[in-house]
């Protein structure tokens, strides 16, 4: 009889085989997939259902604390009437309500607090645009109305601390004591200071004490001194501009001291030590008009930052990027509304873990976590 047609001889062949790959397994296992490229999928669960009936306006700003927890900052006064209809008189509805324009989420999207609005000793933004966590308890918030030339500083519940600006006109991108509505800030907790990229008025960084808010030094493009000159509209065959333009949208801190930098109408990053000094800069997507395609950065949580990770709200995607280099090695998003889409994809954070969480402002108007797929924290 051949041997294959032996069962009980095929059997035991069989069984021999499957042993021998398993030693082998054990002998030579798999090479490890530490250092990976990130890679995400969307939770489409997250955040979960707001209560008493309120709902998200355009999304102004994002932001995960040294707890893990998420806290955003909304534009109540972006919901048509159609989305907040049961707030009409007569209401129009059942549904909605806006939310507080403020709010903090869990890890598994459920929210914790809310607060926010015109109150006791202080003016509220005219257009809620940008917010920070400091670990010292400490929330900074701001706006690009047009007079919304001022951060202001809350505890975690919202009782109101302290404002670097005024709420009043502008005086240039070289005036210390006054913003030119800002976008976006970041905290050096080892220096105590407050970093502001100033920003939809201003051409410029500018940085503050995070305690007492005494002015400490600003630069514009490239370290130089800032202007507020007419600029020509981007086009990507003219000599690269030497100010930044409006808006300047983001800053980051690395571990290393660099600062990176959104100069998003440019459709570039540029890079600079803390004193303001430049060191390098990076393009993307060098033929994109309209908005521009370098709307926010976030700088991955592995012990190296390896990489960065910059949201753009023109082409609505997210960049992986290598941040030595600047190359980039990945990417995520399409324009949409589908679960894992964006319509202007206009700010994004990352916490400990690797999620990856997004804001929509336009008519998006909603916040999005996507789950880390891929060994890429080691």
């Amino acid at each position: 009889m051949a041997p294959w047609h032996d069962r009980a001889g095929f059997a035991s062949a069989l069984a021999r085989h499957a042993l021998s790959i398993l030693v082998a397994a054990f002998a030579f296992p798999v090479a490890s997939n530490a250092g990976d490229v990130p890679t995400f999928a969307v939770d489409a669960s997250w955040p979960k259902q707001l209560p008493n009936n309120w709902i998200l306006g355009q999304v102004g700003g994002i932001t995960v604390d040294w707890q893990g927890h998420i806290w955003v900052i909304h534009r109540p006064r972006s919901l048509t009437d159609d989305e907040k209809g049961a707030s009409l008189n007569p209401p129009r509805s059942k549904c909605c309500v806006s939310a507080p324009p403020v709010l903090e989420f869990d890890v598994d999207g459920n929210l914790l607090r809310s607060w926010g609005g015109p109150g006791q000793g202080y003016e509220w933004v005219g257009r809620e645009h940008g917010i920070e966590v400091d670990e010292r308890g400490f929330i900074w918030v701001g706006g690009n109305a047009d007079n919304d030339n001022a951060i202001l500083k809350f505890t975690l519940d919202g009782k109101f601390v302290a404002q670097i600006g005024k709420f009043a006109p502008s005086l240039g991108s070289n005036d210390t004591t006054q913003l030119g509505k800002p976008a976006e800030t970041a905290l050096d907790k080892e220096a105590n200071e407050i970093y502001v990229a100033d920003g939809y008025g201003n051409r410029r960084v500018i940085v503050f004490d995070a305690t007492t808010l005494a002015y400490k030094r600003h630069w514009g493009a490239y370290g130089n001194k800032p202007n507020d000159d007419k600029q020509a509209p981007y086009d990507p065959k003219a000599p690269v501009a030497q100010q930044f333009g409006n808006p300047v949208h983001c800053v980051k801190l690395a571990n290393d001291g660099l600062v990176y930098v959104c100069d998003r109408i440019n459709n570039r990053i540029q890079v600079f030590r803390k004193d303001g000094s430049f060191v390098k800069e990076f393009f993307f997507e060098k033929n994109t008009l309209g908005n521009g395609a370098v709307w926010d950065i976030a700088i991955w949580p592995d012990p190296k930052q390896t990489y960065l990770l910059s949201a753009d709200g023109e082409n609505n995607e997210i960049r992986v990027i290598k941040r030595e280099d600047g190359s980039v090695v990945g990417s995520f998003g399409h324009n949409g509304r589908n679960a894992g889409q964006f319509h202007w994809v206009h700010a994004m954070a990352i916490d400990a873990r690797g999620n990856v969480y997004t804001a929509e402002v336009d008519t998006g108007k909603r916040i999005q976590k996507f789950k880390l797929t891929s060994d890429a924290l080691k």
